[in-house]
């Protein structure tokens, strides 16, 4: 489970960083990018839940999970040949759709072999850092020494392997008889879920800047790509150390406390990028910060949904979750961003990104006080 979760976020950690740049170095304007990106997460919208639909009424999530990589991997090839606008966005539609398919199943599967001890999901999710770290570290060097125009093979080498991986996983059977067909709306629309579902769009919505335009801005103020990769990379070696600690955080402090404090310090994040991006010491702060915005935050709505779609729903559970954070507020925060940026620059962009959080915080003072799971 480990190395699946390594080669996953491989995968991020070559397109978050680089894809924007290497979009930009065919041509691209800032505009464009934020819609190809939007593609790219948007397709979390609709792939999860359908996905998970299929593993829940055949019982078989690891079946699913192969076919939707092995998908990924054959589409993800158009890569090598797109070049503008319309054929990068027609490619990237189509891998995401099969690549966004395979986390959330893989999330549920993560959980039920877990059972009970689902409080150590983080030393499993971690290596899935360690992944991203690998990707941005190397991929970092090779990208400064070489240029870009390899980057179409790279990401289409670890798809393969991905799909390879998931060869290596025994295919649980789950017993579809358990309720197969169990509605999944009396759960969905329950104030809670409503309200871990609006702040998780929240907070994903208010990366939109920072995913797509963190290495685009400090190329701008004469960072060189090589310390770019550095920043990215103490972001999730700080989300390593929450990942690890999330057993202990989860049995000794409440998820409120630690919900508001994820919300607080995303907030000083977001303003830390903007007002301090000349200064090295404040971008390595706000990077810091990332170990709250995502993994803090990712871990507890992750403990979070699990807890309360359960049985029959879990796997739609984690599809909607997907969905509506990754998915929803994943694409209309690139293309916000993509829209800010183009008007406003960083000022207004990481503006709206900073009210997001708020309103964020506003719904889990009121909305997720009493929660107790």
């Amino acid at each position: 489970m480990s190395l699946y979760y390594f080669f996953y976020f491989t995968l991020f950690g070559t397109f978050l960083p680089f894809f924007g740049l290497y979009m930009q170095g065919l041509g691209l304007g800032a505009l464009e990018i934020g819609q190809v990106m939007a593609a790219l997460i948007g397709t979390k919208i609709i792939a999860p839940y359908f996905w998970g639909w299929l593993a829940d009424h055949t019982g078989r999530m690891m079946l699913w999970i192969r076919v939707a990589m092995g998908l990924a991997a054959v589409t993800a090839a158009g890569l090598v040949w797109a070049e503008d606008f319309w054929s990068l966005l027609f490619v990237v539609l189509l891998f995401s759709f099969f690549w966004h398919g395979g986390l959330p199943l893989f999330e549920a599967y993560t959980f039920s072999q877990l059972g009970s001890k689902k409080a150590q999901y983080g030393k499993i999710r971690l290596w899935g850092s360690l992944g991203f770290i690998a990707a941005v570290l190397v991929l970092g060097w090779l990208f400064s020494q070489w240029g870009l125009s390899g980057f179409p093979w790279v990401v289409l080498g670890l798809f393969l392997l991905l799909s390879l991986v998931t060869f290596s996983l025994r295919d649980q059977v789950n017993q579809v008889t358990q309720a197969p067909h169990q509605s999944i709306w009396p759960v969905l629309l329950s104030p809670a879920v409503l309200a871990l579902l609006a702040v998780s769009f929240l907070i994903q919505f208010s990366h939109g800047t920072y995913y797509n335009f963190f290495s685009i801005h400090l190329t701008d103020y004469g960072y060189s790509t090589q310390l770019i990769a550095g920043l990215w990379t103490l972001g999730v070696v700080a989300e390593i150390f929450v990942f690890l600690a999330m057993g202990w955080l989860l049995r000794h402090v409440s998820i409120l406390l630690l919900l508001m404090s994820s919300l607080m310090l995303t907030l000083l994040r977001w303003q830390l990028s903007l007002w301090g991006v000349e200064s090295l010491l404040a971008l390595l702060v706000a990077q810091l910060f990332h170990a709250a915005s995502f993994g803090l935050y990712h871990a507890l709505a992750l403990h979070l949904i699990d807890s309360l779609f359960n049985g029959a729903l879990r796997s739609r559970g984690q599809a909607v979750y997907a969905a509506t954070s990754q998915g929803l507020g994943g694409a209309v925060g690139a293309l916000v961003a993509g829209l800010t940026w183009s008007l406003g620059g960083a000022l207004l962009s990481y503006t709206i990104s900073s009210i997001a959080v708020l309103i964020a915080m506003v719904i889990v003072w009121f909305g997720l006080r009493r929660l107790h799971v």
